[in-house]
C-alpha cells in the first residue's frame, strides 16, 4: 500500500494517541499544577508527530529520514518523562506502563521505518 498522507501512517496515529493520553493526564491534579513539567512533557510529545508530518511533507526520503530521527528522539523524551512523572507521583504505576508501552511502540516503529526508508531505491517526491 502506497502512503500518500502522513495521516495514514501508523506511527503518527500513535504518536497521536500519545498526544492525546499525556494531555489528559498533565490536566489532572496535580500534575496540571506543575506548569513548567507538564508543558515540556505536552511539547515532548506533541514534537513526535508534528516531525513525522513535517518530514513527510518535505517529498524526499533523506528529510524524512531526518525527522523521523528527531520524533524517535522526542518519543525517547517522553518516555523519559514518564518516568519523571510516576517518580513525582503525578501518576500511577498503570498509567507509567501505558506510556511506557505506546512508546516503545512507536520508537520501535519508527526505527524500522528508517531502515525501510534507507534500505529503498525510492528516494521520495521532491518538489519544486
Amino acid at each position: 500500500m502506497r502512503v500518500t498522507r502522513f495521516e495514514d501512517l501508523e506511527i503518527w496515529q500513535l504518536a497521536r494517541e500519545l498526544y492525546k493520553l499525556v494531555f489528559k493526564i498533565t490536566s489532572e491534579e496535580p500534575f496540571c499544577r506543575d506548569f513548567r513539567f507538564r508543558d515540556q512533557m505536552r511539547d515532548s510529545s506533541g514534537s513526535i508527530s508534528d516531525n513525522i508530518a513535517e518530514g513527510f511533507e518535505r517529498g524526499g526520503n533523506k528529510e524524512f529520514i531526518q525527522f523521523l530521527s528527531v520524533s524517535k528522539g522526542s518519543c525517547g523524551e517522553t518516555r523519559n518523562q514518564s518516568y519523571r512523572a510516576f517518580d513525582s507521583k503525578y501518576i500511577t504505576q498503570e498509567v507509567l506502563d501505558e506510556l511506557l508501552n505506546l512508546t516503545d511502540l512507536i520508537s520501535r516503529k519508527t526505527a524500522n521505518l528508517i531502515k525501510t526508508l534507507k534500505a529503498s531505491d525510492h528516494k521520495g517526491v521532491k518538489y519544486d
